[in-house]
């Protein structure tokens, strides 16, 4: 799927656009519900659905400190927006000078920058430009003025609660992954790199990958079954969210994963880790014996599930 990185980079794009614009993070139900939207629009019309998405996340630049962690890296959501059908994607840098930018403005730019901008769509609730002054009203006035179309996207229920990002943040840190699943429509993954690490679930027997993050937000602490994604393959394994204190000092949370049947050198690759069901807490052990026994508990356990979702 190709990638612009600058508003300019519309006029690539020959024939007519259907943007379909949000921060998108979480890539949930409701952000899919939009792009697809923006999916039918484009092929209506013989034209190209584009989506417009930020990096960083706008809260990052807006509340410095306080701006909740992200549930989906912008390469993680680039390639769930390719999976989806999106043709074309437009990731706009989102900084302090961006943030002035008025959204009647904004809007201008995409239509002079497009060749031929057909058709915005939004989730019903979104809101951009300076001070989150712009709405689903402010497009259809721009729209009339302009000559481009805007479809405002109902938000989506389950079981009577709209998806968003937020409650999906709020199951997240609950450790509730089955209504995440639900509300994502997929099991929560994080992405990253393998990093060097102090080498002590080798010695312990359990090679582990330790996982470089983007700032993701973390299930709580403990010991989780899991899926990774290497390289386009699957595999199976058992993974610790925490400070890992029968082994260092450290206070701060790290994600590792021992990956079953599996002992390449993986160093500097990219991987993906799903979450696929909660094990137990995370606890110091007397020692590395009394350690390693519980992670053989954890494999098999972890084995068992992942083979029974398999036959599922």
């Amino acid at each position: 799927m190709p990638v612009l990185r600058s508003i300019d980079a519309l006029a690539e794009i020959e024939r007519p656009v259907v943007l379909a614009a949000g921060v998108f993070d979480g890539m949930h139900l409701g952000h899919q519900a939009v792009l697809r939207a923006a999916l039918a629009q484009a092929e209506k019309i013989g034209g190209i659905a584009v989506a417009l998405t930020f990096d960083p996340h706008p809260a990052a630049v807006l509340r410095p400190g306080k701006a909740p962690r992200i549930l989906t890296s912008t390469g993680l959501k680039l390639r769930l927006m390719a999976e989806l059908g999106v043709t074309a994607a437009l990731v706009v840098e989102f900084n302090t000078a961006f943030a002035a930018v008025e959204a009647g403005e904004f809007i201008k730019r995409l239509h002079a920058s497009a060749k031929k901008l057909s058709g915005i769509c939004v989730g019903e609730g979104w809101r951009f430009g300076h001070a989150r002054k712009g709405d689903a009203a402010l497009l259809h006035a721009l729209g009339s003025e302009l000559g481009f179309s805007t479809t405002s996207v109902e938000p989506v229920q389950i079981d009577g609660a709209v998806v968003s990002s937020t409650s999906i943040r709020a199951a997240l840190e609950s450790g509730d992954l089955a209504t995440v699943s639900k509300l994502l429509g997929r099991d929560y993954a994080i992405p990253g790199t393998v990093l060097h690490g102090r080498g002590m679930g080798r010695q312990l027997g359990f090679p582990t990958a330790n996982i470089g993050n983007h700032g993701e937000q973390f299930p709580p602490d403990g010991v989780y079954a899991v899926r990774a994604t290497l390289d386009g393959e699957s595999l199976g394994g058992v993974a610790n969210i925490g400070v890992r204190p029968t082994v260092t000092d450290s206070r701060e949370r790290a994600l590792e994963v021992h990956l079953f049947d599996f002992s390449r050198d993986i160093y500097g690759s990219e991987i993906e880790v799903a979450f696929l069901h909660y094990l137990r807490p995370e606890k110091k052990f007397s020692g590395p014996g009394e350690l390693r026994r519980a992670i053989e508990t954890d494999a098999t356990t972890a084995r068992g599930i992942l083979s029974s979702r398999q036959a599922a």
